[in-house]
């Protein structure tokens, strides 16, 4: 008899059940300051379209980030402690990496490459010692909504879940951001970010953009950008505690 696979077969089962479960009982829970704040864009029929499409697809494959992560962006930032907004654009595919937030990863992965960069830039621009944790909920805390385009992708596909309704949810918490929010600091870097310029008001926001913390960019540009120095002053001059990066 092959205790091996009898093992991997009860496994399978087993994960297969549970993914099934989670399906069926899975619900939209997003922190009570957001929910109430985006009330209106859960009974739209885009959502109602999108919630059936992760739902299907977390049944057939596995999704990054785990389910309880999808929404951890608004969890660690509630709407009263809005400060900063930093647009990314897909999670992390690669398994157990994304925790829910943009160009963060979980705690104990290494520091993806665009991440680095962005701690290289502080450290030039703060003289802030490069960290060695690749999870960045302690900004989320202060008031930094690190906020994906896109909130999920199918585990090793990048990109995979892009036009199924995320975009429309994100784009709209950005306009609802700008309209009832004063004095934030937008971090748009990258051609992608920079499309979503015109769904805030530069008149009542600070807007900064420069290219992609990317290795493949931000040598053009990313780099001396002084984004976090700039970003703290605007906060004082509006009478609001700077971020510790």
């Amino acid at each position: 008899m092959n205790y091996k696979i009898i093992f991997y077969l009860i496994l399978h089962t087993f994960e297969k059940n549970a993914r099934i479960l989670y399906n069926f009982f899975m619900k939209i829970k997003i922190e009570p300051s957001w929910e109430k704040f985006l009330k209106k864009e859960f009974s739209k029929e885009y959502f109602s379209t999108l919630v059936k499409f992760v739902k299907s697809e977390n049944l057939a494959h596995r999704i990054c980030p785990p389910g309880p992560y999808i929404f951890r962006a608004f969890e660690q930032c509630p709407v009263e402690k809005l400060k900063v907004v930093i647009i990314g654009q897909d999670p992390y595919h690669t398994p157990n990496v994304a925790n829910g937030l943009a160009f963060s990863a979980t705690e104990g992965q290494r520091i993806p490459p665009s991440l680095l960069n962005i701690y290289k830039e502080i450290k030039s621009d703060l003289g802030v010692p490069i960290p060695t944790s690749p999870d960045l909920t302690r900004w989320a805390e202060q008031g930094v909504l690190l906020l994906n385009a896109t909130l999920t992708v199918r585990q090793g596909v990048a990109g995979s879940h892009q036009y199924h309704g995320w975009e429309d949810f994100t784009d709209a918490v950005i306009k609802n951001i700008s309209q009832k929010k004063s004095g934030l600091v937008f971090l748009l870097w990258g051609a992608y970010a920079q499309k979503k310029k015109y769904l805030i008001d530069g008149s009542n926001h600070l807007i900064l953009e420069s290219a992609h913390p990317s290795p493949f960019s931000a040598e053009r540009g990313f780099f001396g950008n002084k984004h976090f120095s700039k970003t703290n002053k605007y906060l004082e001059t509006k009478k609001k505690h700077p971020i510790e990066w």
